[in-house]
């Protein structure tokens, strides 16, 4: 009986944590991502592109503002930077499971949802790069952006909200798309951290070389 107990607690959390794919040791790679920032020419024009699924997320239940976009709303405050929102209807009104089994079947089959708007990204010398981790990288609409627009030659800042899987292949995952853009370590976020980390965030910036408005 004691086994099957932790069996079934086993098969809970994979469940819980699934978008998040593999999961890391608590806060091991959101140190080294901060420890590993470089400074980068701030004179240059900033662009935030992001993705952030509001609704029904783990662990903060359903939110109206999605993680990832109170993080980058703390960039964009603190840099200046300009916004573009990868916008898709496609996950509204899901609920966390369906959610992570669509993401995890959109990986699995190279899907490439489409997305609103548009962007000119040739104003832009530093782009900073955010989204949730779902399945070990950003959600596959992402994907469809990188693959409209060229940003090499450019300085990419990778940042993610996650549960427990910190950066996951995401820094790995935009050089290669961009092997010639100069890509940085990146920054990761806990999503049940990010309504109270705005001074975290600032102070990663702050390393970046950027000194707040």
């Amino acid at each position: 009986m004691k086994i099957f107990k932790y069996m079934m607690a086993i098969a809970a959390l994979l469940t819980a944590t699934a978008c998040n794919g593999k999961r890391t040791a608590p806060d091991t790679q959101e140190t080294s991502s901060e420890q590993a920032a470089q400074q980068i020419d701030t004179k240059k024009k900033a662009l935030v592109v992001f993705f952030s699924h509001a609704g029904d997320n783990y662990a903060v239940g359903n939110i109206k503002v999605g993680n990832t976009k109170i993080v980058a709303d703390y960039i964009s405050a603190f840099t200046g930077a300009d916004q573009f929102e990868i916008k898709t209807s496609k996950y509204d009104g899901m609920a966390y499971k369906p959610l992570c089994d669509l993401a995890k079947k959109e990986q699995q089959n190279g899907e490439l949802p489409p997305f609103e708007g548009s962007v000119d990204v040739k104003k832009y010398g530093v782009v900073f790069i955010g989204g949730p981790v779902w399945w070990g990288t950003y959600p596959q609409v992402m994907f469809t952006f990188f693959k409209k627009y060229d940003l090499n030659g450019k300085t990419i800042i990778p940042f993610t909200t996650h549960e427990g899987s910190g950066l996951g292949s995401c820094v790995k995952d935009v050089k290669k798309v961009y092997p010639k853009a100069n890509v940085q370590q990146g920054f990761s976020m806990y999503g049940h951290d990010v309504r109270t980390g705005k001074e975290r965030v600032e102070k990663w910036l702050k390393k970046l070389g950027y000194q707040g408005k």
